[in-house]
């Protein structure tokens, strides 16, 4: 954990437009299922573009410590010799995820229909996250939860079945993390194992099992779901995958573009996943001018190039089942909303509550700390925003990397500069953001 002593905070200014072509890091939700789709696979899967941040590596680790044999070969190329699904071995260590909700939950899933025991740990962040969500489905196919923090925290120990059984499970919460763990699961389970969701999810786990060859159906189920039907224990074929470029980071660059003024910046490779552009289109309703270059598919992914300008943006009201596809960008979004027209509503954020800090507080005060009025009820956050934002402020990032990514790409639009408290944690996601966005022409000191 940072202490007041080792914390690195920065300061954003105003100054002038932003220009260039950049590329941001690779997906973490590919990187992740990537490296552990290598390891459920017999033989060599290379990877292209992987995200090199510490969520990332953390996984690449884990793998290893399973029994796969993990490579990088270059910049962001890597190869997996996997052990295939059924051939996970006993680790030797606990799991340490560092800060990475999502490669715990997923790993869990991966390993809780393994007869192994594991121990998964992390960071001081990530013991306060809430695991129970993922282990309670994982108890159906017959997991074990040998040990556990308070609350259903790690460190947690598990103990996998001898024989595990397929499940039908109908989630309780829009969560790709828990629909990802059981499909997992239900890889090394006979028979069929079943997820339905009363949202869409993010599908890259559904995309990646058809790549690597596993069976999946998936029908509408009602009238914002699915439901996806895995055939278990089948035997993956290595594949290559090529890593798009994440979304989630790709919001930075493209929300600092659309508030500065002047701007004009060209984003490549970014994944255009249907169930993952809800920052896309809301940016599009707001009347930011993003124009769609070079739409091409990549490892079973929608991919394009993005050219953001300088917009005069105006506020909207942003409907609670396009949350799931943009959970992670409602920070950034919430920066957006502080320089439009006119109020913008963002409705049905209570998984923001559950992220590396929660994140609707943060947000929250963020804005209060950069002068803007806000208001939160119950789950909606309300953004009144008027075109001009004072800044001025110092923001509290509570470890967590968005938070502290989206305050900076505010600080280059206030009238006053906004400094965050550390930037020790956007590592985790996005390892050379700030040099990325000083290419652009970004006042970071």
């Amino acid at each position: 954990m940072s202490t007041s002593a080792t914390r690195t905070p920065l300061t954003a200014r105003r100054g002038a437009a932003l220009t260039g072509t950049v590329q941001v890091p690779g997906d973490k939700s590919i990187s992740h299922r990537a490296l552990m789709f290598g390891l459920l696979t017999v033989g060599r899967t290379t990877i292209t573009g992987l995200l090199e941040g510490e969520d990332v590596i953390n996984t690449a680790k884990v793998c290893r410590a399973l029994g796969a044999r993990v490579e990088q070969t270059g910049p962001g190329a890597w190869t997996v010799h996997g052990v295939g699904v059924g051939g996970l071995v006993q680790p030797a260590e606990p799991l340490d995820f560092g800060n990475s909700g999502t490669g715990c939950r997923l790993m869990m899933g991966v390993v809780g229909a393994h007869p192994i025991r594991a121990t998964f740990d992390g960071d001081a962040s990530l013991r306060k996250r809430p695991m129970r969500r993922a282990l309670d489905p994982l108890e159906l196919f017959g997991l074990t939860v040998v040990s556990q923090a308070e609350g259903g925290r790690l460190p947690i120990t598990t103990q996998g079945p001898k024989d595990a059984v397929p499940v039908v499970y109908e989630s309780p919460v829009a969560s790709a993390q828990v629909k990802s763990a059981v499909l997992l699961a239900g890889l090394n389970t006979p028979g069929v194992t079943t997820v339905i969701e009363k949202e869409a999810t993010r599908d890259h786990t559904e995309r990646m099992l058809t790549h690597f060859g596993a069976e999946v159906t998936v029908t509408p189920h009602g009238e914002h779901g699915w439901r996806i039907d895995l055939v278990g224990q089948p035997e993956l074929k290595p594949a290559p995958v090529v890593v798009p470029a994440d979304p989630s980071s790709a919001a930075f660059p493209m929300v600092a573009a659309a508030i500065v003024p002047g701007s004009d910046v060209t984003i490549t490779g970014v994944m255009m996943n249907p169930l993952r552009t809800g920052l896309f289109t809301t940016l599009v309703e707001m009347g930011a001018e993003i124009e769609i270059l070079n739409a091409r598919v990549e490892s079973g992914e929608d991919v394009a190039d993005l050219r953001v300008r300088g917009s005069k943006l105006t506020g909207v009201d942003v409907p609670a089942h396009r949350a799931p596809s943009m959970i992670d960008e409602y920070p950034v979004l919430a920066v957006a909303a502080a320089f439009a027209e006119g109020p913008t509503r963002m409705r049905g954020l209570h998984e923001l509550r559950v992220k590396e800090s929660d994140r609707l507080a943060a947000v929250a005060a963020g804005l209060a700390a950069a002068g803007v009025d806000h208001t939160i009820e119950g789950d909606d956050l309300i953004v009144a925003g008027n075109g001009k934002v004072p800044g001025g402020g110092t923001v509290e990032t509570h470890m967590d990397h968005r938070i502290a990514m989206s305050f900076l790409v505010m600080g280059l639009g206030t009238t006053q500069p906004m400094t965050v408290d550390d930037t020790a944690f956007i590592a985790t996601s996005f390892p050379d953001f700030t040099g990325l966005m000083r290419g652009l022409g970004a006042d970071f000191s």
